[in-house]
């Protein structure tokens, strides 16, 4: 049909329905892709949706027309748009229509098996789908029943909480559209009968796919989807739901995976498209600061204004959601709500990851409901449901990326038509013009980039080990899938036979420390011989299990989310127990650091399995409680901030703070942020002079003789986030650890970080970052790591991933902390081992995904070339721009009103120096 008839069949459609709209002259731009649906499809559609038809310009959203005939044509297809623009509807749709067709069409129905397969990196979001496909299911099987045709199309969840009940219930009873996650196919890909039923998918949605690509989830999933591409009897159309994201060219080819050619080593992308929506919602979002003087103004003062402010917004909107950027503070800002009063259990509530499930389940009924006013959350709520009564989203203090904030603020005005309403309110000055720029660069469609992790050992021992048990498999098949996948891509001869030699346990004594070989590799025997497999020709090299459990040990082993644990700290005089830390907030601590806790300082020492050891103390913090809990600046915004930074200090110069104030104004912010940045830099200046601001062409150091702690610090202005600050700072550190033969303190933060070293050491740190070679950087901070409770932690995370270490096992299982002291067991025989890949994983891990090497090789090379300047100055006091810096080292930033204080301290220091005209600094670094 061409696409007038179908125009017309449309509009015919619409005209028997009473909408407040003339059918024949609305315009429709989409009625050929609505064309190709069933007429019981359509019906159903134009019900739900017809009214929407004048501002949509047709029948389907922005989404929606670009994915719905590129599916109904089996193109590979990633859909990129915000939340509340039809996602879902947009990657079912076609999927719903071609089963429907299929299922009329065939006397006897679909087949008993899996014709889709719908993966999410949520068990909740798996549940919201769940629900909300069965709407139109339901709907359009009752239009079908009407007309005397009975159709039956069936979907389920599986996940690891479904019960042994329906999983049997399944076999016999097969679901035509399965939603799972990434964890749940690979066991139904190695579940001996399940996996017959997944050999006639046709159709893979990936939900929330760049939430999945950032880490090893993802990875797992990449490789478990090229199982299935060999397990089908035909190629299945991929697609890929995402939010905003980029690059959009990594996600397609992550998404679809590709073919590797051995003789050329080239990689080529399966086909696919991408529908790019991801700018089709309006925004309404300000950033907005309670006083223009965040360090005169008393917190009381701030805090009180901010919940005003706050109080006034919920009761202005019909539900609000806000978002923290720690659970601690979801509960705070909820507590302080309730306690203005006109909130209780009835119309407000706090949702996280720590509470119960029922109490979350609770919450997001409510949210559903459009029962509650107000519900606070910090990022368990990022993600997933729908909450079509949220009108509004309040972020407290920087998501700390682009992505974040159009994922968090997106969550306001589910429909589309409908203003995305959102207000970012500042409560630190550090986080001023981060947010500044966030906001700024979102109006732009900046968005940040997502790193896919590479190559990682861990997952493809997991991956290899469960083809092995489907087997034996030709090797080639095997070494095939791993490299189809995008994260494999350059996956190497050389890493390929040290994840071998692992795995058949091709290593002097492993065998001693109970880690047995857990597959076999051999040559295919001639007929007759004693390992002889008629499916293979004689001499081809095949891979199979090793040990009669290897199936079970799989199932209940695998996944790569690793379980955590507390630590509990012991005083070493007196084996006291003093309270409990999160073993992630040890990646931070070396000997000597001081933390808070329980409102008493404690000197770390060192940690024993789950124990941790320490003295009391009278020295002040060094690092922040909330460090572990926090995310990380994104990379991708840290430049754009050092080149604002630029910007600003050229029109301070050129104009004064007045131009300044009218450059910002351009901005999405209120007046009093406008003032507060503009006061903040003007005094930074006047203190320490335009070379103590940090730019995208500067790195601007400041050298401070604290004689009063006997300390000398570095307060190094890196504002590229704190993956990259933790890099650079443990690189720095052990060079200056080598020339002075001292230790050095590091405290990191988002926009740069601290080292601290006694009085009586002095090191030339221009000329240290001058002589470091770029291509000495990754062993550098491979030698840094040595002996650190990071290192520790991560092969015990990669020693269980690469199963090396059984959580579970004949009915027993370990704990994170049992596995810790397994683990240290036997990380000193891993590192003696050359090549061991659990070993190279993790430091490959620690070094690409947590300490952002790539970004400071490139950093040290901008240096070597000159590109990047480094200015040093000595300062009496930090300046304005160090103060948070300055307060990591000073005081727990939990003891608010310590913090307070000190900032309150530096400020009249640095004040005094300018009414003065005291010149406060000086070139070098005495």
């Amino acid at each position: 049909m061409g696409n007038d008839g179908a125009e017309a069949d449309a509009r015919r459609l619409l005209e028997s329905y009473d909408f407040a709209y003339d059918a024949q002259s609305v315009p429709i731009d989409d009625a050929e892709a609505f064309g190709r649906l069933d007429p019981a499809v359509q019906e159903w559609w134009v019900e739900q949706f017809g009214e929407f038809v004048p501002d949509n310009g047709g029948f389907f959203t922005p989404p929606q027309k670009g994915a719905i005939p590129r599916i109904d044509d089996g193109t590979n297809t990633l859909v990129c748009a915000p939340t509340g623009s039809g996602k879902t509807l947009a990657s079912f749709t076609a999927i719903i229509n071609d089963l429907f067709d299929r299922a009329e069409v065939n006397e006897d129905g679909l087949d008993n098996s899996v014709y889709c397969l719908y993966i999410s990196p949520l068990k909740s979001l798996a549940n919201d789908i769940h629900r909300n496909l069965g709407e139109p299911l339901d709907g359009i099987t009752e239009k079908l029943d009407d007309r005397g045709e009975s159709v039956d199309i069936r979907h389920a969840i599986r996940h690891g909480d479904t019960s042994d009940s329906d999983r049997q219930k399944m076999l016999r009873e097969t679901p035509h559209i399965l939603n799972t996650t990434p964890e749940t196919l690979a066991i139904l890909l190695n579940s001996p009968k399940f996996k017959e039923k997944l050999e006639t998918v046709e159709y893979v949605i990936v939900d929330e796919i760049h939430s999945l690509a950032e880490n090893k989830r993802g990875t797992h999933l990449s490789v478990s989807l090229e199982r299935l591409e060999r397990l089908c009897s035909t190629s299945p159309t991929r697609i890929g739901c995402s939010a905003t994201v980029e690059p959009l060219d990594t996600m397609g080819e992550f998404l679809v995976g590709g073919t590797y050619d051995e003789a050329s080593g080239e990689w080529t992308p399966r086909e696919y498209d991408i529908v790019d929506a991801r700018f089709v919602r309006d925004f309404d979002i300000e950033l907005s600061c309670p006083t223009d003087d965040l360090i005169n103004t008393p917190r009381d003062v701030v805090s009180e204004r901010f919940y005003g402010q706050l109080d006034d917004l919920v009761s202005d909107h019909t539900n609000t959601l806000v978002f923290t950027n720690t659970r601690s503070g979801a509960e705070r800002v909820l507590h302080n709500l309730r306690e203005r009063g006109g909130y209780d259990e009835s119309n407000s509530g706090c949702h996280h990851g720590s509470l119960s499930k029922d109490e979350r389940k609770r919450i997001e009924e409510g949210l559903k409901s459009g029962e509650l006013d107000v519900v606070t959350t910090s990022t368990s709520l990022e993600l997933g449901i729908d909450m079509p009564y949220v009108d509004l989203v309040v972020q407290v203090g920087s998501p700390k990326s682009v992505a974040a904030m159009l994922q968090r603020v997106g969550r306001a005005g589910h429909q589309l038509g409908q203003t995305v309403k959102g207000r970012v309110i500042a409560l630190d000055r550090d986080e001023l013009v981060e947010c500044a720029v966030m906001l700024k660069k979102a109006e732009e469609g900046f968005v940040d980039r997502v790193f896919v992790p590479e190559n990682a050992q861990d997952v493809a021992a997991q991956q290899v080990y469960g083809m092995a048990i489907n087997g034996p498999l030709p090797e080639a098949e095997i070494r095939s899938v791993l490299r189809s996948a995008y994260p494999y891509r350059a996956y190497d001869d050389a890493e390929y036979e040290s994840l071998f030699r692992y795995l058949t346990a091709d290593y002097d004594g492993m065998e001693d420390k109970n880690v047995y070989p857990k597959v076999w590799r051999d040559d295919n025997d001639p007929p007759g011989g004693e390992y002889h497999y008629d499916e293979f020709a004689p001499g081809t090299p095949l891979v199979g299990k090793r040990g009669r459990l290897a199936r079970v040990i799989y199932m209940t082993n695998i996944g790569t989310i690793p379980d955590s644990f507390s630590c509990d700290v012991i005083v070493r005089s007196g084996d006291e127990w003093v309270g409990q830390l999160d073993e992630e907030y040890l990646d931070t601590l070396e000997k000597g650091d001081v933390f808070v806790l329980g409102g008493s300082n404690y000197e770390y020492s060192y940690r024993r399995g789950s124990n941790v050891y320490v003295d009391r103390t009278s020295a002040r913090a060094t690092v922040p409680s909330w460090f572990s809990e926090r995310l990380p600046l994104s990379y991708d915004l840290g430049r754009e901030i050092l080149t604002f930074q630029r910007e600003l200090l050229e029109r301070l110069e050129d104009g004064g703070p007045p131009d300044v104030r009218r450059w910002l104004r351009e901005f999405p912010l209120d007046e009093n942020t406008v003032r507060a940045i503009t006061r903040m830099v003007e005094a930074q200046v006047e203190y320490a002079g335009i070379g103590s601001v940090s730019t995208d062409q500067r790195l601007s150091l400041e050298v401070e003789l604290d004689r009063e702690e006997y300390r000398r610090n570095y307060y190094v202005h890196a504002n590229y986030g704190r993956r990259f600050n933790d890099g650079l700072s443990r690189l720095l550190a052990y060079r200056c650890a080598q020339q002075a033969n001292t230790n050095v303190k590091v405290a990191v933060a988002d926009h740069g970080f601290t080292l601290s070293m006694p009085l009586n050491r002095k090191v030339d740190i221009d000329g240290i970052i001058a002589d470091i070679d770029p291509e000495d950087v990754r062993s550098d901070l491979r030698a840094a790591l040595d002996g650190t409770d990071l290192l520790k932690r991560y092969f015990r995370i990669n020693a269980t991933r690469s199963l090396m270490i059984l959580k579970r096992y004949k009915g027993h299982e370990k704990s994170a902390s049992q596995q810790q002291v397994s683990s240290e067991m036997l990380l000193g025989f891993a590192e003696g081992k050359e090549n061991f890949a659990v070993m190279e994983e993790t430091y490959r891990e620690i070094l690409e995904d947590k300490l952002a090497v790539g970004a400071v090789e490139t950093f040290v090379a901008g240096v070597d070339s000159g590109t990047i300047d480094v200015a040093i100055q000595q300062v009496d006091t930090p300046t304005p721009r160090a103060f948070g810096l300055a307060t990591l080292m000073a005081s727990d930033v939990v003891l608010a009103e310590d913090e307070s204080a000190v900032l309150q301290e530096f400020h009249d220091r640095v004040m005094e120096e300018i009414d003065g005209d005291a010149g406060g600094v000086s070139a070098g670094t005495d």
